[in-house]
């Protein structure tokens, strides 16, 4: 069986959220690939030659090399890996997860052709980014990010009564957190009972700006930090919206888990999320960085119990089309 070494931040164990290297590693496991690691460092610098040092140790067994390719910091670890990766001759796959990758691919076209065009595959979880890949003249092929349906049990949402949120994401302004508070804000000016939980790790400070800011206007929210997978998909029993407030997105795992967790999801209209979500059939999507449309759709699903009952059951319809066993077949055709 082949030898993967697969390159990401793998820092579930330092209270980050888990990602794809987490979750895909272990799957790819159970096929009977073995798999090497890098990297759990906390320190970037530290982590950065973690990663170039792992690559080299495996450099004669490895068959691949699997590099999560965002589009911030870890765009540069992704070319410097894939540097290391041609020096030394080694087959490697980026997996596009950056939701504003099509413009590092504008930004740093040098940077972006030296990573992208020297791979073996480029893959992407979603089809907004091959788009963009192939107006570059880039290959790339799509495998979708994958959940374990058995693990979401679909809930059918009872009509609402009052309004309560949730949202699940690490704690980043480029997800655009605070836009959350000032929905919930909105709502009980409009005299709607509602409530908003916020589950996920700190990232770059803005758990903390979320936080004080909530204060600020004088909403109560539930923060309840980074929670597992099993912890946050029980407390989702007790909420009947999920709301993703990002600027920019790629293919969202956790909007996945919620539709297949039959939650009605409402999220902003950027980057790959046209590409998850067909509006008003599965979902709704409304301008970023904006609450009035938040709260307007959001009204919509409270007065309109048919609307959540389409929008869950094509939702959860949807959600099948990524369980691991669908997915991992085009992972075992692409590595063997």
């Amino acid at each position: 069986m082949k030898y993967l070494v697969y390159i990401g931040n793998k820092l579930q164990s330092k209270g980050n959220t888990v990602t794809t290297i987490d979750t895909l590693g272990k799957q790819l496991e159970t096929l009977g690939f073995q798999l090497s690691y890098a990297s759990t460092k906390k320190n970037i610098v530290l982590r950065l030659f973690d990663m170039l040092w792992t690559v080299y140790k495996h450099r004669k067994q490895a068959d691949y090399i699997l590099i999560d390719t965002y589009s911030t910091l870890n765009f540069y670890y992704a070319f410097a890996v894939s540097k290391l990766c041609r020096i030394l001759g080694l087959k490697y796959i980026p997996i596009l997860h950056g939701g504003n990758l099509p413009n590092r691919l504008q930004n740093n076209p040098k940077l972006s052709a030296l990573i992208f065009k020297n791979a073996y595959k480029n893959v992407s979880p979603s089809k907004y980014i091959q788009h963009h890949f192939k107006l570059k003249q880039l290959d790339c092929m799509v495998i979708p990010n994958s959940i374990d349906l058995h693990l979401y049990k679909f809930k059918n949402r009872s009509p609402i009564s009052s309004i309560h949120l949730l949202w699940v994401r690490s704690f980043a302004s480029i997800y655009n957190p605070k836009l959350a508070v000032d929905v919930l804000k909105a709502l009980k000016l409009k005299g709607i009972i509602a409530s908003l939980c916020m589950v996920g790790p700190e990232k770059d400070g803005s758990l903390e700006d979320t936080k004080l800011y909530a204060n600020k206007i004088g909403v109560e929210v539930t923060f309840t930090g980074g929670l597992s997978k099993k912890d946050w998909i029980a407390l989702s029993k007790d909420y009947n919206v999920f709301i993703n407030t990002t600027n920019f997105d790629n293919m969202p795992v956790s909007v996945i888990e919620a539709m297949a967790l039959g939650l009605p999801v409402v999220s902003t209209n950027v980057g790959g999320l046209p590409y998850l979500i067909d509006n008003n059939t599965d979902g709704l999507l409304v301008q970023e960085k904006t609450v009035e449309p938040f709260v307007n759709a959001i009204i919509n699903l409270k007065e309109n119990q048919a609307l959540i009952d389409n929008l869950t059951l094509n939702a959860r319809k949807k959600a099948e089309s990524f369980g691991w066993e669908t997915v991992k077949k085009q992972w075992m055709d692409l590595l063997n």
